[in-house]
């Protein structure tokens, strides 16, 4: 036991950064997650929490739910009577920040229409201690129903038989609702594992005030990476005053999945559909990262310190120095700059050789935990449901801070516009080792765009060691 508890205190050491990410829909990445602009990983995922990248809002307003019985997705038919401990991502009590204040409200919906049933809220912090915090209570077995957290942590909490599986819970309506990729991609072994809650996935910011500066029209949904890198080069220029404007850049960090889209677009993959071997040194991968490559050290559309940006030295650049005109990141960001009245615009990433849109991004999950008592179970699955179905959205105003996993889901202004993006986003693979391999995989990506390394060589140079921790 003691060594189990190395190992995991030493995963989540390494599981941090992805984890901050996929804590909120700015970033959840992998990964895909995130605030103020950054991270995705998506990030990809977090509170409808993310209160941090989402504008100010006041206590959310809620309406009232449809008839406590029928469709009303809020009323739990399990019978069960008492409390439900529900554990929620960057949660503050008493409207203490904007996870909180759609948290609170949303667990005031689902009480109302069922007052029989409790549910105590616990907040953990978006980092080492928090997660720490969340895997102990969860393998204590008492203290948590149900909880948020990044897709990284599941498998870990799976191979230990702590998270109960949803696939008897899944109704024909659930399964015709959920994306397909967002229900396969929780899937471990062939079984779900956790309820969809949100996907950030990663799209193209648009600087309009830098386009009309230069009098260079938008583009359109469609458009190819040949048509990217002309515009990026008319949109790089040095201005009188002398300030150099860039056409492009993203944050390159092993947390999130910011440039990937431009090399998966030739229709490489870092790993097998079974994840069981490494496939990023196939010649679509290499391609594809060539191409990133290029942006910085051929077409010179990028700024010098390509590869090594902070998201806030991007955010800066882009919203305030107006000096990138476009750049790649996960739908978190776009409210803040909603709120800010930037004048910008978000279209899908340019298309690759593989001739169909793609992106990447993380996912935000709710899981329950694994519970002998049957009708506790089912009151516990029925309120993660509700916490991802269309109706929390409708109950809870501005309940959705990224994308919905379902269809249903309805999303307004700057959201709506990653919504088309959804079901082409590569989720990064939800793995226990992924983490690790993410992590192996990122200087080498670094340091070809650096100039390092050749692209070929970046992608061929970890294939023995994932492959090797991939068969253990």
């Amino acid at each position: 036991m003691k060594q189990k508890w190395i190992s995991w205190l030493l995963l989540l050491a390494l599981l941090v950064p992805v984890l901050v990410a996929c804590g909120s829909p700015s970033g959840e990445t992998t990964t895909p997650g995130t605030s103020a602009p950054p991270a995705a990983s998506a990030s990809p995922a977090g509170s409808p929490a993310a209160g941090a990248t989402a504008p100010a809002a006041e206590t959310p307003a809620t309406t009232e739910t449809t008839a406590a019985t029928g469709d009303n997705l809020a009323v739990s038919k399990s019978g069960f009577k008492g409390t439900l401990q529900y554990w929620a991502l960057n949660y503050q009590p008493d409207g203490g920040n904007q996870t909180g204040k759609l948290t609170d409200a949303a667990i005031a919906a689902f009480t109302k229409a069922n007052p029989d049933i409790k549910v105590e809220v616990t907040g953990y912090t978006g980092d080492q201690a928090g997660f720490t915090k969340l895997t102990q209570a969860v393998q204590g077995g008492q203290a948590v129903d149900v909880f948020r957290l990044p897709s990284d942590i599941l498998p870990l909490l799976v191979q230990d038989d702590l998270v109960a599986p949803i696939d008897e819970f899944l109704t024909e309506e659930d399964k015709a609702d959920i994306y397909p990729n967002l229900l396969e991609a929780v899937s471990i072994e062939g079984k779900a594992y956790a309820w969809p809650l949100w996907v950030p996935p990663v799209g193209m910011y648009l600087n309009l005030d830098v386009f009309k500066e230069k009098g260079v029209d938008p583009p359109k949904a469609g458009w190819t990476y040949e048509e990217f890198v002309e515009i990026a080069k008319k949109l790089t220029f040095t201005r009188e005053n002398g300030e150099q404007v860039y056409g492009y850049t993203a944050v390159i960090d092993p947390g999130v999945v910011n440039s990937w889209p431009i090399i998966l677009g030739d229709g490489g993959s870092p790993l097998s559909q079974d994840n069981t071997k490494y496939t990023f040194d196939s010649p679509e991968s290499i391609s594809g990262l060539q191409k990133l490559v290029d942006l910085a050290q051929v077409h010179k559309v990028t700024p010098p310190d390509f590869g090594t940006q902070t998201g806030q030295d991007i955010s800066t650049g882009f919203k305030e120095k107006k000096v990138y005109a476009m750049y790649s990141e996960p739908s978190g960001a776009s409210s803040g700059y909603k709120a800010d009245g930037l004048n910008f615009d978000v279209i899908d990433m340019p298309i690759g050789k593989s001739g169909k849109p793609m992106t990447a991004g993380g996912i935000g999950l709710i899981s329950v935990a694994a519970n002998d008592d049957q009708t506790k179970l089912q009151a516990a699955m029925d309120f993660a449901r509700y916490l991802t179905s269309a109706q929390v959205g409708k109950d809870v105003q501005g309940y959705y801070l990224a994308p919905g996993a379902r269809k249903s889901v309805e999303v307004s202004d700057p959201i709506s516009k990653f919504v088309p993006f959804v079901e082409h986003t590569y989720i990064t693979p939800i793995i226990a080792e992924w983490p690790q391999i993410r992590t192996i995989i990122h200087p080498q990506i670094q340091n070809a765009v650096l100039g390092q390394i050749k692209p070929d060589e970046a992608l061929k140079a970890p294939a023995a060691e994932i492959n090797g921790i991939l068969s253990k």
